[in-house]
């Protein structure tokens, strides 16, 4: 995995995926104590950056695989970006689901003309359940995030952030990301690394879901003892990747962790500041850039709003936060 492959994918969603803006509001600037940069990847089509690696990934692909048709398993942001990018390409797509994701995930992804197979996430393993399905079928198996051409697709975020910086002036600056496995993650990351070395990748996790934070302080890849029961579904992963681990290892600082009560709250600012919908998973770095100023060195910090794909239900448990 390295930078060519991620400048290749961008070539190739070029026209296809959009290009996200990065949005300020000085009264988040206030909150946080510095300047705040949001790049808004819940604008993104199907409103995540999964549509990157989706794009990427089935692009990819022979006429021969895509005719046979793909398979990915996800909590819905990567099930709606495969899906969406599978029916561009013609190509039939089997979306393995947990039956606890937000019920407009799985609706979108029907929607968008994928067969769905929902998923018991505490007592059934989506990795058996793909690998008997795509034998069975012949489908080509495309992983959430420990995939070289979905780690590419992600990584072109990157290039769009170190470009924006580079036009802001902005040399020297964390860049919160939330984190699941690890793929925008490390697909940032290693962007960065060969385009804005000053910018450094801080992964960002819910609490009681923080294996990477504690797989970057032993040094091996650490699993969570729960695989469900957070409204941050969207970065609620068993443990970090095998591809994706060593490259956060190498060009990350340490993880940060908040609340699920912090990420309500990051909701709630997204839409009243910056008039944007984000999802609490997806808002997870907005938190930690607002409520944990003291993780952060220097004058700016940039946080990479991933998703805005929640239920109506939860997002007005947030709007009722700023009461």
């Amino acid at each position: 995995m390295n930078i060519d492959m991620i400048r290749a994918a961008a070539q190739r969603i070029q026209g296809h995926a959009r290009r996200t803006p990065i949005l300020t509001s000085p009264f988040l600037d206030e909150i946080a104590g510095r300047r705040v940069f949001v790049k808004a990847e819940c604008l993104q089509h199907t409103g995540s950056f999964k549509y990157r690696g989706g794009r990427s990934a089935v692009s990819a692909l022979t006429d021969n695989a895509l005719k046979t048709g793909v398979i990915a398993y996800s909590s819905g942001n990567h099930a709606q970006g495969v899906a969406l990018a599978a029916r561009q390409h013609g190509a039939p797509a089997v979306i393995i689901m947990p039956a606890d994701a937000p019920t407009v995930k799985i609706e979108n992804t029907k929607a968008l003309g994928a067969e769905v197979v929902l998923y018991d996430r505490a007592n059934e393993d989506r990795n058996v359940i793909g690998a008997r399905l795509s034998e069975e079928r012949g489908l080509t198996l495309i992983k959430p995030y420990d995939h070289p051409q979905v780690l590419a697709g992600q990584g072109t975020c990157g290039l769009e952030i170190a470009e924006d910086m580079n036009a802001l002036e902005v040399t020297e600056a964390d860049v919160a990301v939330c984190c699941g496995g690890g793929g925008l993650t490390s697909g940032i990351a290693l962007a960065l690394a060969a385009d804005a070395p000053g910018l450094r990748v801080r992964p960002v996790e819910p609490e009681g879901f923080d294996d990477v934070a504690r797989s970057l302080i032993s040094g091996k890849i650490e699993s969570n003892d729960r695989a469900s029961g957070s409204l941050c579904d969207a970065i609620i992963t068993p443990q970090p990747g095998d591809l994706t681990f060593p490259i956060m290892q190498a060009h990350c600082g340490p993880g940060i962790v908040v609340t699920e009560e912090e990420c309500l709250r990051a909701v709630a600012l997204a839409f009243e500041r910056l008039r944007v919908v984000v999802e609490p998973g997806g808002a997870a770095a907005l938190a930690a850039a607002l409520f944990h100023p003291e993780t952060f060195e220097g004058d700016a910090v940039i946080a990479v709003a991933t998703g805005g794909n929640v239920d109506a239900a939860v997002f007005a448990q947030a709007l009722e936060t700023l009461s």
